[in-house]
């Protein structure tokens, strides 16, 4: 069942904001610092802690990895005009649902010692779980290799999103066969890496025309369209699963955008919601130019309003989307362009 909504309150950069969500591709875009990839942890928080029982603010606090493994760095701070120094609003509210229910946490700190944390819902949550992968932008099956091991022993700055995607990518194959809508995204992302992912002693290879070749001396772009192709294949992006995507153009040549893209759709149709923070036109724009009819995509511009405090809107056509500040710098380029060429003429 997928995500409807989130609604956060001085939780990191936010000071009052509620997305509502698409079942099939949600695009986030916005300035840096607008919060895109805190929005998506904090919905995949939500999701893992329906599928292990964990309590919500802890996985919050392992996905965001604050400092001393605490929820005060996560309250938003407010700066003090007068002085250039901070305070913390001391009341913190993170709620978000899908068409069951929903999952709250709530917590207050003030500048005593005292804090206090409240979780509401979490046993009606934890009924229907939610099966869900996050890819951050660091590509990790390179690094595959003794790292879960080295994660479970030992305080090492990575927050957890890390090792989950290696734990995903681990999996092995389900049993019976692949459905037909399955193969089809398999062959066409096996044809745009050329070979299919093969593991040997926790290494990732890409078995291609000349052999076994590892991932460390692989293209990142290759390998993230190859972490696809292993997701796909080993069921863990599957119809009711929900795949959380952070910049999956970094690194990868424009194009085989249209492959990522096209895969994107087809797993959107086979029943996976999608959340994908970008800052690339060219992103954008093949996910307007290959949509089909029935296709769901809504877009989510966060922004900070003329109060300096992020806002959100959201429009299901990419026409609509505003503010558009990846679409306006384009623009600019277009327009500096043109500029020259004319300047150059009546010389």
């Amino acid at each position: 069942m997928p995500l409807t909504k989130v609604e956060l309150i001085n939780f990191t950069a936010f000071a009052d904001l509620e997305v509502g969500f698409s079942p099939g591709i949600n695009v986030l875009i916005g300035a840096n610092s607008t919060g895109k990839t805190h929005l998506l942890k904090v919905c995949y928080a939500a999701c893992e802690v329906s599928r292990t029982g964990d309590l919500f603010t802890d996985k919050l606090m392992r996905v965001f990895l604050p400092m001393r493994r605490g929820l005060r760095p996560l309250v938003k701070r407010q700066k003090i005009a007068s002085r250039g120094r901070s305070k913390v609003d001391n009341q913190v509210a993170l709620e978000v649902s899908r068409e069951s229910g929903s999952l709250q946490a709530s917590f207050s700190s003030g500048l005593s010692a005292s804090f206090s944390v409240d979780t509401k819902g979490a046993g009606d949550w934890e009924k229907s779980p939610i099966e869900s992968v996050y890819i951050p932008v660091k590509e990790m099956l390179s690094n595959g290799p003794g790292f879960i091991s080295l994660y479970a022993a030992r305080e090492i700055h990575f927050d957890e999103v890390y090792v989950d995607i290696l734990h995903r990518a681990y999996l092995p194959l389900p049993r019976g066969r692949v459905s037909s809508q399955r193969q089809s995204l398999l062959n066409s992302l096996q044809k745009a890496i050329e070979g299919r992912v093969i593991i040997r002693n926790e290494e990732f290879f890409l078995y291609g025309k000349s052999g076994p070749l590892e991932f460390s001396l692989l293209a990142e772009g290759i390998r993230k369209l190859a972490l696809l192709w292993v997701l796909i294949r080993n069921g863990s992006l599957s119809e009711g699963s929900v795949l959380f995507w952070d910049e999956p153009e970094t690194n990868l040549n424009p194009q085989l955008y249209g492959v990522l893209i096209d895969a994107l759709l087809g797993l959107q149709r086979a029943g996976v919601q999608i959340f994908l923070a970008t800052h690339d036109y060219v992103i954008l724009k093949e996910l307007d130019l290959r949509l089909q009819a029935g296709d769901q995509v809504a877009y989510h511009s966060l922004y900070r309003a003329e109060d300096d405090e992020i806002a959100g809107h959201t429009t299901g056509n990419y026409l609509g989307i505003h503010p558009n500040a990846i679409a306006d710098t384009f623009t600019d380029l277009y327009d500096r362009e043109i500029e020259r060429s004319l300047s150059g003429m009546i010389r």
